[in-house]
């Protein structure tokens, strides 16, 4: 038998190097303590102490500036040898405000989890758990951000549009592009003093996403551009007309347009409390009605529809989207799509702390059925309440210097 623990230190440094993610390398140094003594820790690339400043000349007149925080989705599930009959995945969101300190999240919204069960452990055991990094996003607070707040007015806290990332040459030099509230694109680089308007714009843009090392946009009538660090727009996709609202996505090496049809319906049925705003009830009432999804041809700048998914699921939330197959999902069978939708909304929280409804809606390709996650209660135990087996899988820590863990705060 192999002595995996005796393997020389260069062999184990060019496996590290193929590592995806961060993630990766933390589970490969929790393997033994002779990996671990062999790879450093990644130092962390993004930490509310690389980015104390951002400005936002150019972007946003509310603040003097902004911080700039990384949320990661994680699947969590047990490991294979454990021999569950059936596969099981708990989705989580989680950001890092001070190093060490972690929240989750809603993985879908910009929700802060803050009644968290009892029994949910405050660390996750590395060891005796399978995590998987799906996705990660990147949000700018306004420096007069509250991270402990609940508060719903608390929102103007963020800047509510999504931000995207590319990395350069470094660990303190990056590019970020966002939507402005114009709807034209916004770049910032770093060492810049204020945020650069891209003029360009035909339509409105509804997204943006790296995909394979370069910023895609798609605006709201499907007309995707590669957007160049020098600002410049090339046309890879031209538009696809019919829905109300775009979305890009990855999954399996492809770009994905999913796009989104809205109809505007009465709130008739909806457990909304009288209390609620009416100008929030209006909003709520937009619903969404059906998906399509397209794959991008780059040799014909076209984009073609896709008819079925086959294993794979996809996730749509406020800033980011993601695919996974559904082999590593609870409960889940595949070609569907998770979106968030205000008008399956509904108010209170239930005895484990979640929101009814959790904002989630499930649509299966296939059949063309379309609802709140609560109708589907298979899939609903991807998010939440923690599945028992985190609970039961993850053991008290006692010597966090020879463990590698995942700490979530009160």
């Amino acid at each position: 038998m192999a002595e995996w623990t005796h393997l020389p230190k260069d062999l184990m440094e060019l496996i590290s190097k193929r590592l995806d993610t961060s993630t990766d390398l933390l589970r490969f140094r929790s393997v033994c303590n002779s990996w671990r003594s062999s790879i450093p820790p990644e130092p962390p690339c993004l930490s509310p102490n690389t980015f104390k400043i951002l400005p936002n000349d150019g972007i946003s007149h509310t603040s003097f500036g902004f911080s700039l925080f990384k949320r990661t989705v994680f699947l969590v599930g047990l490991p294979n040898s454990h021999n569950q009959t059936d596969t099981q995945g708990w989705l989580i969101k989680i950001e890092e405000d001070v190093p060490g300190k972690k929240h989750l999240f809603d993985p879908l919204s910009r929700c802060r989890s803050t009644s968290l069960p009892n029994n949910l452990p405050r660390v996750l055991d590395l060891m005796n758990l399978r995590i998987r990094e799906l996705g990660h996003e990147y949000v700018l607070h306004h420096l007069n951000y509250k991270p402990n707040s609940s508060s719903f007015t608390d929102a103007g806290n963020l800047y509510m549009e999504k931000v995207v990332m590319i990395w350069l040459n470094s660990i303190t030099e990056f590019v970020l592009l966002t939507i402005h509230v114009s709807g034209k694109l916004a770049i910032f680089k770093s060492g810049d003093k204020r945020w650069t308007i891209i003029n360009e714009m035909s339509s409105p843009f509804d997204d943006v996403i790296v995909y394979k090392g370069r910023f895609y946009a798609v605006d709201n009538t499907g007309r995707t551009v590669v957007v160049a660090m020098d600002t410049n727009l090339g046309l890879v996709g031209n538009p696809v007309f019919g829905g109300d609202k775009k979305y890009l996505v990855e999954s399996r090496g492809d770009l994905l347009l999913v796009d989104m049809y809205l109809s505007i319906d009465s709130d008739e049925g909806l457990s909304i409390g009288h209390d609620v705003v009416q100008d929030l009830v209006q909003y709520m009432s937009e619903r969404t009605v059906w998906f399509k999804v397209f794959k991008l041809n780059e040799e014909g700048k076209c984009w073609i529809e896709v008819n079925d998914l086959e294993d794979r699921v996809l996730f749509l939330g406020d800033d980011l989207t993601f695919s996974a197959s559904a082999s590593e999902l609870s409960g889940c069978k595949g070609n569907c799509i998770f979106f968030n939708d205000d008008f399956f909304y509904s108010r209170g929280e239930g005895d484990d702390g979640s929101l009814f409804g959790r904002d989630i809606g499930v649509f299966e390709l296939e059949s063309g059925c379309i609802g709140p996650l609560r109708n589907f209660p298979d899939y609903s135990k991807m998010f939440w309440p923690p599945p028992d087996w985190v609970a039961s899988t993850s053991l008290e820590v006692q010597n966090q210097n020879q463990l590698e863990e995942l700490s979530i705060a009160k």
